[in-house]
């Protein structure tokens, strides 16, 4: 591990945390929980297959990042944070928060997306206007990457995959899509002028509104 060689929290705390790609491991271990070696792959495109594993024996000598051997059916080695690493949970929120501007403009031509990034936003800045009402469940396509939004009881969860009978689908670019999602635009103005294609019960889609917070780190 490369050192800074300063007597200072925030530089000890960069020595083992400031290489490429690894916030990128500890924020797909925050999402997933606990993940396959081909999950963190997939959830980290670009990354070459010998530096994920580098970094994971890293972050395992740093006591961040358990692994486990899967019993069958499974039989697979998981990769999870431990209580250490889960401490970095509210440092990945704030740096969520702090760069959610820059995302204002849409994705550089070539940025990858998956689904499953959008599950700690729509926690932190989505919330359900009628959390008395019944579930809905609203399915969203990005550019082929499918993943579901579910509204139940006040809390909002995100999970990839399909909802077999979803109450609202959104399709379109991960600009367009968080767009809508943000309040950064209307539905019909994202349709006309961002492509977004919509379908199904707009109230479902209006049970969530964007947190008062979400102004704050607008630009």
């Amino acid at each position: 591990m490369r050192t800074y060689g300063q007597y200072c929290a925030v530089a000890k705390s960069l020595d083992v945390l400031g290489d490429r790609w690894t916030l990128l491991i500890i924020r797909e271990l925050l999402l997933t929980h606990a993940a396959r070696y081909t999950d963190l792959r997939n959830g980290l495109p670009g990354i070459a297959t010998n530096l994920l594993a580098e970094r994971l024996r890293e972050l395992e000598r740093a006591g961040l990042v358990a692994r486990e051997e899967a019993a069958p059916p499974i039989a697979t080695t998981l990769f999870s944070l431990t209580d250490r690493g889960r401490e970095l949970e509210p440092v990945l929120h704030a740096l969520g928060r702090w760069g959610l501007p820059y995302m204002a403009g849409g994705p550089a031509p070539g940025d990858a997306f998956r689904g499953h990034w959008l599950s700690w936003p729509a926690q932190e800045f989505l919330h359900d206007q009628a959390p008395d009402g019944p579930p809905v469940a609203i399915a969203v396509d990005v550019d082929g990457e499918e993943f579901v939004i579910e509204c139940s009881a006040g809390a909002i969860t995100v999970r990839d995959g399909r909802a077999e009978r979803p109450d609202a689908r959104l399709a379109g670019s991960p600009h367009a899509v968080l767009a809508v999602l943000t309040g950064g635009a209307q539905l019909d103005d994202a349709s006309s002028a961002l492509g977004l294609r919509f379908e199904g019960d707009r109230e479902a889609l209006l049970r969530l509104v964007p947190s008062p917070r979400l102004a704050s780190v607008r630009p």
